[in-house]
């Protein structure tokens, strides 16, 4: 096997550059599309190639299920005349994403028809299964300790920005005003979904983020349970062919 060498190429000195810039600014790591957007690479493929690259010299760390969830390792010092304000920039965003938090992956949500939810489900993903975030991406008036983590299924929220296999931040909540997202439990069916919810005249309202489907219609507020309220959405990178 050719041992790859230690040093970075000219692009991936920029990706390393474009990682700090955006991380000390936002909190948070870039999207795939955006590093590619800064490098002019349009193909996300070669972008994660890249980034493949970095983590195994050991620069980057990052989990591949999770978007935005690149962590800088390794600062860069060299000659390069960006390298001293990039050092100091890397500190400063190692401080800020050693505070994570890990929230439960506590199951599955369906985000179209609702369908029965066996109690097996319930146990789906075991009690180890968490999801790491920098705690400052989240609203400074969620308790990190109350949150819960729901793997979305179904299409039905694509035009909030919530695909199928997408993980949805939810705080457990009894009540919803109108316009908020989510999860409910249908007691009549033993069935759950995910949905904006809106309280009608004499029902309630289940819309759905999606032009092909229809709302849900419940007849009475007794007949479903609000299980929790959607906090944030984390998106699920999929890889695009080259």
């Amino acid at each position: 096997m050719v041992r790859r060498r230690e040093g970075l190429s000219e692009r991936e000195r920029k990706i390393m550059e474009f990682l700090t810039t955006f991380q000390e600014k936002n909190g948070y790591s870039p999207s795939i599309r955006q590093i590619g957007d800064d490098i002019n690479v349009r193909s996300t493929s070669l972008v994660d190639y890249y980034l493949d690259q970095l983590q195994e010299l050991g620069y980057i760390a990052r989990d591949s299920h999770v978007s935005r969830s690149v962590r800088i390792l390794k600062p860069v010092h060299g000659s390069h005349p960006a390298e001293s304000k990039l050092g100091k920039a890397v500190q400063a965003v190692s401080t800020a994403v050693s505070d994570l938090i890990r929230i439960p992956v506590a199951g599955r949500i369906v985000a179209g028809e609702p369908i029965p939810m066996p109690s097996s489900e319930v146990n789906y993903f075991d009690s180890e299964s968490t999801v790491e975030m920098a705690r400052s991406m989240l609203p400074q008036r969620e308790k990190p300790e109350e949150l819960f983590a729901l793997e979305v299924q179904g299409e039905s929220m694509i035009d909030a920005m919530i695909n199928d296999g997408d993980i949805v931040i939810m705080k457990p909540a009894k009540e919803a005003r109108n316009g908020e997202m989510v999860a409910v439990w249908l007691d009549d069916n033993d069935e759950t979904t995910l949905k904006y919810f809106y309280k009608e005249p004499n029902r309630i309202r289940l819309q759905p983020a999606n032009p092909t489907m229809q709302p849900i219609y419940v007849d009475s507020a007794a007949k479903l349970r609000i299980m929790g309220k959607v906090v944030m959405v984390i998106r699920q990178v999929r890889s695009v062919a080259a």
